[in-house]
């Protein structure tokens, strides 16, 4: 037993986040840690990693038979534990080996950076791990999925013995989720224990030994992962069966709202095409799914639509007869298409401020008089979207950063619906969420379509887009790759529309 945490409670003002939460690791062990947004995952790595300290709450950590009391980061560190957070904590300006030994690099006669080593270094743990990146690359040159490698690598090198996952698949691609297993499974057999948290459980299931999982603060069960199943893991999770992961109600398109002919786009910056002869037609109440791999140009897409992306080279786009070429953001806002982007923490919310102001940002304009805003008024409609989302927090002053992700990504929503738009163009609204706040999002999805709304859905999930989409389009390096209606779609055939084969 490598690590032992023995009833944990954890109390902040006015909620308790843990209580009396034991849990264990093996070396060479893979344990799961499953549970809803706000089930205490996020408190307990914070407590394992030293960013709350000792002290400052209830119970026991040992390491290796010894009470672990960490006050920093550095602690923890210095005791072998190495977390990995969904939001990277790399130097963008600095290249992969310079990020991989950041603190720690390699002196020459103790006081000047032995430069060559330190690249053989990386080139060597690159290697071992058969990560294809060049070590002199910097790192803003990379995607997200090859920074989260980066992130990886670097948390290894320090010859970590217990290694924390926090959700580290949540951005990459297909074949990146395929060599970070491969590292788990080879990390695993050197004696390295990961605890690994995921809300995707195919690859709890096909990486992990044991799964424990945490409801609202508590831990409900440890079990061997080859004695239980997802069925199982979910209804542990929420409390109670859920019969349908993706319970997408059955609609009769209307009108066609949006309609994009033969657009192509490329990058305002480099000039690079990115988009080509993209047309398609979305009507209201339906839900059109887009699907593609890693870089094939889903997002680009949506903020091109949006205007906030790329320089239009030829085609069409138009809103309800009315062209959106060359307009801004918030003219196409007034005109009725609003955007939740991919990245919520960075372009979807004001994480210092509180939820009312975050919910009223995009639709200023309806509660403004005179050029000064009507506070009833906010207040009185905030709450009302606040109550229907059910966002779970103390109320419209709560602070936006610390909510649960599933949570925030309600407001992300509740700020776009209150511009009171037609069409809604979500991209990766369930990422980095639980089975419980996804669901709620499909059944928001479900009552914006029995409105009338119209509503595209990007997502990396084969599953969702299925589950979800009544049509679906899979995009190859920016170009159509297939369509495709609900009955006739298959992973087999969205993957290979997403690769260049369809047909």
């Amino acid at each position: 037993m490598i690590l032992r945490a023995q009833n944990i409670t954890k109390r902040f003002p006015g909620v308790t986040a843990l209580k009396d939460v034991s849990f264990d690791l093996q070396a060479g062990e893979i344990h799961a840690l499953c549970g809803e947004n706000g089930a205490g995952k996020s408190t307990l790595i914070k407590l394992l990693s030293g960013i709350h300290p000792h002290g400052s709450y209830e119970g026991r950590f040992e390491v290796s038979g010894e009470e672990a009391r960490f006050f920093t980061i550095k602690d923890a560190e210095k005791a072998g534990i190495a977390v990995i957070y969904q939001e990277l904590a790399l130097v963008e300006e600095m290249t992969v080996a310079e990020n991989i030994f950041l603190g720690r690099e390699p002196l020459r006669w103790g006081m000047f950076i032995d430069w060559p080593r330190m690249y053989r270094e990386a080139q060597a743990l690159l290697n071992r791990f058969k990560v294809n990146l060049d070590p002199g690359a910097p790192v803003r040159t990379l995607g997200v999925g090859q920074k989260q490698l980066v992130e990886i690598i670097k948390a290894l090198a320090k010859d970590s013995k217990i290694l924390i996952l926090d959700e580290p698949t949540a951005a990459l691609a297909e074949h990146e989720v395929l060599i970070l297993l491969e590292i788990l499974r080879d990390l695993r057999s050197r004696g390295i224990g990961c605890i690994y948290i995921s809300h995707k459980l195919d690859e709890v299931f096909g990486v992990s030994d044991r799964i424990t999982v945490l409801r609202d603060g508590t831990t409900v069960c440890t079990t061997k992962a080859a004695e239980t199943n997802k069925a199982e893991v979910i209804r542990q999770m929420v409390g109670r069966e859920i019969g349908d992961l993706f319970p997408r109600r059955s609609t009769h398109p209307g009108e066609v709202i949006l309609r994009v002919d033969s657009l192509a786009v490329a990058d305002a910056e480099t000039g690079a095409a990115r988009l080509h002869d993209i047309s398609f037609e979305l009507r209201a109440g339906e839900v059109l799914g887009i699907g593609g791999l890693m870089g094939a140009g889903r997002t680009e897409l949506l903020m091109h639509l949006f205007g906030a992306w790329g320089r239009g080279v030829s085609g069409r786009m138009e809103l309800r007869g009315q062209p959106l070429n060359g307009l801004t953001p918030e003219t196409i806002i007034r005109r009725g298409l609003v955007l939740a982007s991919e990245d919520r923490r960075r372009y979807g919310l004001h994480l210092e401020q509180e939820i009312g102001f975050n919910l009223s940002l995009s639709s200023l304009a309806s509660i403004t008089r005179g050029g000064f805003i009507q506070r009833n008024a906010e207040i009185r409609r905030n709450q009302g979207i606040f109550d229907s989302l059910r966002v779970k927090a103390t109320g419209l002053e709560a602070v936006v950063g610390k909510l649960s992700g599933g949570n925030q990504q309600k407001v992300v929503l509740g700020k776009a619906l209150l511009t009171e738009p037609s069409v809604i163009m979500l991209d990766e609204p369930t990422r980095g969420i639980d089975v419980g706040a996804k669901l709620e999002i499909y059944e928001i999805i479900n009552q914006l379509t029995a409105a009338g709304k119209a509503v595209i859905l990007v997502s990396s999930e084969l599953p969702e887009l299925i589950g979800m989409s009544d049509r679906i389009l899979m995009l190859n390096a920016g170009r159509v790759g297939g369509f495709f209606s609900r009955n006739e779609a298959t992973q087999e055939k969205l993957l290979a529309a997403a690769m260049g084969h369809a047909g």
